[in-house]
Order: structure tokens, then C-alpha cells, then sequence
């Protein structure tokens, strides 16, 4: 079976464009791009020479990591900071690393443990995430620029012709959400890439590592029949930090000729159990193991090694496994170090991975559980993919399950740059599903008849129209796991009261998205199942300009100033929008609205 061909069309814009893609990973990272020409079908391309990297062709990522001197300047990056002689060079000049930096951004509540998560590094002293990302991003932006400036025809002109008006694609993991998102903006704000207001905010576009990864499978090892019946498909990319589960079908029936068109067809999932998770399981036994040992001292530098030989190698757990960290001349027969090699039992480390394998075949199974349509395939994407353990184990456990378990051939680790490129370009996946059931809490009116207002009457209070309400009533505007095609529009109705116009207070109304990520398949009150619901984000609205006239009080004598109003949202694309909109003469008005993101706890 051969990949899909699915023929890109010929660039229609006016003017050469250049789009940068920014694979920022918790371990490695990556830079792809593609240059639109106008008329001519765009190739992607990646980035693949680095500073300090030169002697590895074709290398297509860097390490991500920064280090820093005492004042806060940046010493070295990428593989430049794991070049001979610079852990020597940093401890002497007392410089500062910053590595796994990408975790401090992700949302608190996907967490593994308390006792793996307090083993993330920490930052350097005095820098935010912001401000590592944002220099973290200004090396990978002149590596791509030199890059193109040295391999391209006439490529300082080619250069010069697009850097003022570069579009940049930032990938990011499945449970990021608007919160993220705007951390990641201010950081390509602070790098200088686009001005801090709407038309620089218009040139960087988000999207999920799951989306990316499935934009690179479709074009590169993910073989026709794979969707040829309109089954699922389940996008497993397994990177340093994060694992993300998604899962798409191919519709049938293209909407336009030519046309390929995607759906997802399960809530995606995102777990925080990537590689970096199976080097933290060796370091806990490791300093269990050398605890009495001299070589205790040695962890970091063994730690390092199991990284660099034995975690990558691991293909058997019948077999001894072996750190090669020293010389003949370390030795110690109660710790399992003979010659410089430290020995593990094959089971040993093949329970270092075992979480993480786990939580793979647990969430793929999930999927099949929940998903709209059957799904026959699964394909494994991502740097963690190429362990060859990894793939076997998954591959073995879900084979009674009668899933396909496949990878591509070429380029694993360059699935979610590449495929960020090609979601700006192809843009296939029109339908995605919710991960959770989103909503706003508000006043309903009270209702005699209802249990559920009864035991809350103590809580009522009168409006100034007379009416007796009861508060915190979830109204869902989006239920959990629903498909929602990309221009679906959800609107829900609210009512504003007082005893005069200024008491609307208009200028500034604001409205509460949250989102109720627990079971019940009709959350309805707060005070239920209280601890899964979370604020999202405050829809920010001036209806100052919007028409009210008093009306009259109920059973009452006086007046009383009402308006009604409704906001929009639009969830399926990758970023949150929000509209707010009114009926005037009758007919239908809109505005847009703000969003401002709430911090995680």
C-alpha cells in the first residue's frame, strides 16, 4: 500500500511569503519551513544544520537546551551546550541550564505524581518561561535563517525579501489550551518576531502536536488503506515530554473535487509520560542502587550515558543491560559496576519504559472505546517512537485488539514540524471533537416545580424586574465528546437587569467560560462534582452601544431596564473565538469580543 499523494495546489497569493514552523520540544527541537511562491505548488523543507552539529548530516533536531551566565546572558544552545568540555566550562563560569523548560508551561492539572513532576528542572534564577522560550526561539529563528541564506540560489535576497512578513506556526501538546497559547504568543512577541498587537497576533497560528503529526502520516508512511473504509486512525506521538493521542478518519465523500478532507473522531488526550519520564524512572532506582557508592557522585554523568547508549538500544528484557560510563579502572561488585559499566537486569529497565507503555495501550484503547467510527490503525510518531522497545510492546499488547500498529519509515522525529507546515498549507482536518463539556454559569429563573430549585431556594434572590432567581446553574453551551465541524457556531442568550441604564453597567460586561471535565453526562449545578469544573477564560464585551429601552416590573408598579444578549464561540479550530451579538429592529448584529485566558492554579 503507498502513502497517500494527495497533489498540493499552486500558491495563489501576490507575493513570495515564508512560513516558519517552531517544533519546540521538552528534549529536542526542530525548524521547518516552506517558501510560498506565487503560482508554484509550496515544498516543505526542513532545517537540517545546526552550530555544533555539523558532523551528523541531516540532522533534523537540537537539544533543547540554554545555558546561561551569572548576569542572565546566553551562553549556548542546542548542541552547542553538549559540546566536549562544556559541563567543565559551565561549572567553572558558574552559568545556569535551563532544560525541560517547555514543562513549566503546561496546565498543572496534567500532572503524573507530585514526586516525578518536583523533578522537572527548574528555571534559571530571574527568568521566566516567556523569556527561556522566547530565547530559545530567537536561536532556532537564526538557524533557520542562515539555513536558508546558505543553501537557497541568490538566498540573502531570497531572505530579505520575506523577513518582514514571515507566518509562524508554533506546534504545541494536545491538553494546551488558550492559556498556553497566549504564553507562547508574548514569547514570539518578546523575540521580536511580530509586533504586540492584532495584525502581528494574525501571523502565528497554533496547532495541536496531534494535528501536526497526522499532516506529516498522511504524506509521509501512512498508507491509503490505513482510511480507505472510512476507519479511524489513531496518531500516537511520543516525544520527550508529552504523549498525544489523536485520533482522525478520512470523509468519504471530499467536498470539493479533488479535495481530502479529515474528522477527528475521539477527544484527543495528552499525558505527560514522554522519554524524559523513563530517564526520571532510572535515575530514582539509580540513586537507590549507588547510595552507599562513590560513584553516587558520578549520577548525573551516568544518567546521562544510560541516555545517550542504553535507553535508545534497550530491545530485549531478557537480556543484561549495561551503562557504559567510565574507564576499566572503575569498579564496584556491590553496585553491578565491573570495568566501567554498570549492570542492570533487562527487566529492570524494561520497567523504567513500562509506565509510559502503559499509558500508551490504556489511552489507544480508550480511543476504541470512544471513538465515532471503528479504528483498525495506529501509527507511532515522534523521537520516544523510534525505541525500538517501545514499538514492539505496543505493537504486541493491542495486536487482540485487532489494531495495525505501524511507524514511517523516514523521519520520525520530524513529523510535528513538517506536519505544522502542512496544517498551514493543507489544512485538512475539518472536524474535531470536544475534549470536555464547555459552559458558563448563570441565573435560571426559579421554578417551583423543579427539585433541584427547591433545595437550592435559599440561595434565590429578586431581580429588579420582580423575577426570583437561583444562581450557579451550568448552562452547557458544548457538550463533552462531541464532533463540531470547523464553521459550527455556538450561541447562548443572557439577560442583563437594573434599576436604571448605569446600573447595566454596560462598558465592561463580562461573561465565564468553564469547562466541566468530569463524568456526569449532564453536569447541571456547581455545587456537584465541584472539583471538575475550571474556569477558562472571561469573554470580555462593551454593550454600551446597544439599544434599551425600561420595561415594565412584574406584578410590579415600577420600570425596570433589561437587555438581552448572546455570545458566540467557535471551538473547533484550533483557537478559541468569541463574537458577541444582538438583535436591533429585528435584525441580528455582532461585535467581536475579548479573551482573556485565566493563569493555571
Amino acid at each position: 500500500m503507498a502513502p497517500y499523494n494527495i497533489p498540493r495546489a499552486p500558491y495563489v497569493g501576490s507575493r513570495r511569503k515564508l512560513v516558519l514552523a517552531f517544533d519546540v520540544g521538552t528534549t529536542f527541537s526542530g525548524v521547518s519551513y516552506s517558501i510560498l511562491d506565487p503560482g508554484q505548488p509550496p515544498e516543505i523543507k526542513g532545517v537540517t544544520k545546526f552550530p555544533a552539529h555539523e558532523q551528523i548530516s541531516g540532522a533534523s533536531k537540537i537539544p533543547t537546551i540554554i545555558y546561561y551566565d551569572r548576569a542572565g546572558n546566553v551562553c549556548a544552545v542546542g548542541a552547542e551546550a553538549l559540546t566536549e568540555g562544556i559541563f567543565e566550562l559551565a561549572e567553572e563560569e558558574e552559568w545556569v541550564k535551563a532544560e525541560w523548560f517547555k514543562m513549566h508551561i503546561r496546565p498543572k492539572n496534567e500532572s503524573n505524581s507530585s514526586d516525578i513532576t518536583s523533578r522537572i528542572p527548574p528555571l534559571p534564577p530571574n527568568k521566566t518561561v516567556i523569556q527561556v522560550l522566547a530565547d530559545f526561539l530567537v536561536y532556532l529563528y537564526k538557524c533557520a535563517r542562515n539555513y536558508i541564506q546558505e543553501t537557497h540560489a541568490n538566498g540573502k535576497d531570497l531572505w530579505e525579501s520575506v523577513e518582514k512578513d514571515i507566518d509562524f506556526v508554533i506546534s504545541h501538546p494536545n491538553g494546551w489550551e488558550g492559556y498556553q497559547q497566549t504564553q507562547m504568543r508574548e514569547a514570539v512577541v518578546l523575540a521580536g518576531f511580530i509586533p504586540d498587537n492584532e495584525a502581528g497576533h494574525k501571523r502565528v497560528s497554533f496547532v495541536t502536536e496531534g494535528e501536526a503529526s497526522l499532516h506529516f502520516s498522511i504524506r509521509n508512511g501512512l498508507p491509503t488503506g490505513a482510511m480507505e473504509k472510512g476507519d479511524g486512525v489513531v496518531i500516537v506521538d511520543a516525544g520527550g515530554g508529552t504523549i498525544d493521542i489523536s485520533t482522525y478518519s478520512r470523509q468519504l465523500k471530499p467536498v470539493g473535487k479533488g479535495e481530502e478532507n479529515f474528522e477527528e473522531i475521539a477527544a484527543p488526550q495528552c499525558h505527560f509520560y514522554g522519554s524524559v519520564f523513563v530517564s526520571i524512572h532510572a535515575r530514582l532506582a539509580l540513586t537507590e542502587l549507588l547510595e552507599d557508592s562513590d560513584y553516587i557522585e558520578d549520577l548525573d554523568h551516568i544518567v546521562r550515558s544510560f541516555d545517550k547508549t542504553t535507553k535508545i538500544r534497550f530491545s530485549d528484557d531478557k537480556q543484561a543491560q549495561y551503562i557504559k560510563f567510565g574507564s576499566t579502572r572503575d569498579n564496584d561488585a556491590n553496585c553491578g559496576i565491573r570495568f566501567g559499566q554498570l549492570k542492570l537486569s533487562g527487566e529492570q529497565v524494561g520497567g523504567f519504559f513500562e509506565p509510559s507503555i502503559k499509558c500508551i495501550v490504556d489511552a489507544i484503547k480508550d480511543q476504541t472505546k470512544t471513538a465515532h467510527k471503528h479504528i483498525s490503525h495506529v501509527v507511532l510518531v515522534g523521537g520516544f517512537a523510534s525505541s525500538d522497545w517501545l514499538f514492539a510492546q505496543v505493537q504486541t499488547r493491542l495486536a487482540p485488539n485487532g489494531l495495525n500498529v505501524i511507524r514511517p519509515e523516514i523521519y520520525v522525529n520530524k513529523a510535528v514540524s513538517d506536519g505544522a507546515i502542512s496544517f498551514h498549507l493543507d489544512h485538512l482536518v475539518k472536524t474535531r471533537v470536544s475534549k470536555m463539556a464547555y459552559g458558563t454559569f448563570r441565573h435560571v429563573e426559579f421554578e417551583s416545580s423543579d427539585p433541584e430549585h427547591i433545595s437550592r431556594r435559599h440561595t434565590s434572590s429578586v431581580m429588579p424586574s420582580g423575577r426570583e432567581v437561583i444562581p450557579d446553574s451550568f448552562a452547557v453551551i458544548l457538550p463533552r465528546n462531541t464532533q463540531v465541524a470547523e464553521s459550527k457556531e455556538f450561541k447562548k442568550l443572557f439577560w442583563k437587569e437594573g434599576t436604571s441604564r448605569e446600573d447595566l453597567r454596560l462598558s465592561n460586561v463580562t461573561s465565564e467560560v468553564w469547562a466541566y471535565r468530569g463524568n456526569n453526562a449532564n453536569p447541571r449545578w456547581k455545587d456537584i462534582d465541584s472539583t471538575n469544573y475550571k474556569k477558562l477564560c472571561t469573554i470580555e464585551m462593551d454593550l454600551s452601544h446597544l439599544p434599551i429601552k425600561p420595561s415594565a416590573q412584574v406584578a410590579g408598579s415600577g420600570d425596570f431596564f433589561y437587555l438581552e444578549y448572546g455570545y458566540i464561540l467557535q471551538f473547533s479550530t484550533v483557537e478559541l473565538k468569541a463574537q458577541i451579538s444582538w438583535t436591533e429592529n429585528g435584525v441580528e448584529k455582532r461585535s467581536p469580543a475579548k479573551i482573556v485566558y485565566d493563569p493555571d492554579d
